[in-house]
Formats: C-alpha cells, structure tokens, sequence
C-alpha cells in the first residue's frame, strides 16, 4: 500500500511543487541524485572511478511535453557524451525514450536516438535504454531491435524480473546477443502483467539471471572493453545480497569470467557492497542520475526502500 501511495505521489504534479520546496527534500535527493548540472555529475563519476567503480549517468527526466522539450533533452544528452570524452571517466550513459518524444512521435523519437547512438559511436561509447512502465515495454523493446538490426552494436537495454513477460523478452534479445541489464522493477503495475509478491519476483529474478549468463557463453562470453564503457552481455542490477549471491554462483558454477558479468546499483545504496565486489574482481556499475527533475526519480527510491523513510519522517517532524 505504502508504495502504491509513494509512486502515484512520483507522478502528482502538486506534490512535486510543495515537495521540491522543502530543504530537507532537496537535501535527501542529494543521497540519490549526483546533482543538477553536468559539472556535478561527471565529479561523482570521477570519484567513483577513483573507487574502482564505474559509472552509467542518467539525465532526469521522462514523458516530456513537447517535442522541443523532447529536442533539448537530446541535446542534453549528447553534450553529456562529450563531458564524459573530455574528462576521460569511465562512464557510459543510460537513457529513457520518452524524454526523447517517445510518447509524442515515434519518427521524432527515432531520429533523436539516431542522433545519440552515432555520437556515441564515434566516441566509442555506449548507450543502455532504460526500461519504463509496462505501457512503453513493447515498443522500447521494438526500438532496441530496429537500431541493433540497422547495425548498431553500442545499444543496450533493461528488463524487469516483476513481468510475467521478461523470460520470454530475454530468450528473444538472446538471438541479438544483446547486452540486458536485470533489474527487478520500479514501478506500480497491475497482478494481471506482474507478479504482486516480492519472493515471486526474487525467484524469477534468480531464473533470468541462469538465462542471462548461459546466453553470455553461447556469445563466447563477451567481457567489459578495455574502456569500461561497454559492458558484457549480463548486467546484474540489484543490492539483494542474495539475489547478487545467485548470480555470482550461476556464472561459478557454468564457467562464466569474472570480467564477463557486471554489477550494478544506485548512486547512494549500499556503497559496502559496490566496493566488495570491486575488491573481488567485478566489474561494478553505479547508476548516476543527475539534473533537475529529481523528483519522481526521489519517490520511486522511497517506495523500493522502506529504511529511506524513516530518514525522511525525522526530517520531517525537526521542520
């Protein structure tokens, strides 16, 4: 129920209003979001770099209005590209389509991610598309697959273990070799398309994960480039010490390199685990958001994490 309540507070536009102007909210986001500017963004990932920590930078923002704001969040994007080439961090970027105009025109929305993906090419980097609600599923995935099959090899994308959907999805992205990041889901959806319990999720989560890393060695287990930019085919996102224990075993277990599988978690959660299994050998991604739409990205955090809230209700009862 409290989740429920946290993500349609993500979307109410008159709590972002009263929310935003809060201190106390704004200083929370700080735990979450690397910042608002470029500049901000790029020294996160420089002091993670500094860690043996890489990074994938997320502008914020999604469903944009119009397609002009959909225009200045492509050239938000690419300018991020280039910070990234100047100050040689290792770092790649993660993009969702509708602040690219997925949700306003398909042909807008595909020409601006062309625009991405060739710049990205010729900055040898890579692109990851995040995934959004289950609305937007099919037709990211329709995307992803028209780019790879127009010969774009620097295209990524994420699945979510909560959809009935996903093993299915993984099977067919296999045939593409394609580099998927795991993730178990983010947002508010229906028993009908999702499972509602979390040991369900868990436990698909943990057989996707199997798929993922035998369809690595089918592809000749691909590891991380030499730049840390590309990732390997499986991308384990997650801080369940569980869940990333089941993986690690899977790829023990079926002959996978260490160098051929990546973790990764978000810019603020669980920073022991994130060193651990740099020390050991993974390659270790952190998920860098950045910009000044914070907030719903702010209140999906919550929802997934139940500690976060007791932090933000003693702010709260100090104002």
């Amino acid at each position: 129920m409290m989740r429920s309540f946290l993500i349609s507070l993500s979307r109410a536009e008159w709590a972002r209003r009263m929310m935003t102007r809060l201190r106390f909210v704004r200083r929370m986001a700080r735990r979450f979001v690397a910042g608002e500017t470029p500049e901000e963004a790029i020294q996160a990932v420089s002091e993670l770099n500094g860690r043996g920590i890489l990074a994938t930078l997320d502008h914020l923002g999604e469903n944009t209005q119009s397609l002009e704001e959909a225009h200045q969040a492509t050239r938000q994007i690419l300018a991020i590209l280039d910070e990234i080439q100047r100050a040689g961090v290792q770092a790649n970027i993660s993009i969702k389509l509708s602040q690219i105009g997925l949700a306003l025109d398909h042909s807008a929305c595909l020409d601006n991610l062309g625009e991405i993906l060739e710049t990205a090419g010729k900055l040898q980097n890579f692109i990851r598309l995040d995934m959004e609600d289950a609305t937007l599923t099919t037709r990211t995935l329709e995307i992803y697959a028209h780019f790879r099959d127009a010969g774009y090899e620097n295209l990524g994308v994420v699945i979510q273990a909560y959809l009935y959907r996903s093993e299915e999805d993984i099977r067919s992205l296999g045939a593409r070799g394609a580099r998927v990041r795991l993730c178990k889901g983010a947002y508010q959806e229906p028993a009908s398309i999702a499972f509602p319990k979390k040991a369900d999720v868990d436990a698909n989560y943990d057989r996707l994960a199997g798929l993922l890393v035998n369809q690595a060695l089918e592809a000749c287990s691909p590891p991380i480039s030499a730049d840390r930019r590309t990732p390997p085919i499986p991308a384990f996102a997650t801080h369940d010490p569980r869940r990333i224990a089941h993986a690690r075993e899977a790829a023990g277990r079926m002959g996978l390199p260490m160098e051929a599988v990546e973790f990764q978690m978000l810019y603020g959660i669980r920073r022991d685990l994130q060193d651990e299994l740099a020390r050991q050998g993974y390659p270790v991604r952190v998920y860098v958001p950045y910009g000044s739409h914070w907030y719903p990205y702010l209140m999906r955090r919550l929802a997934e994490r139940p500690a976060n809230l007791w932090f933000f209700a003693a702010n709260f009862l100090r104002k």
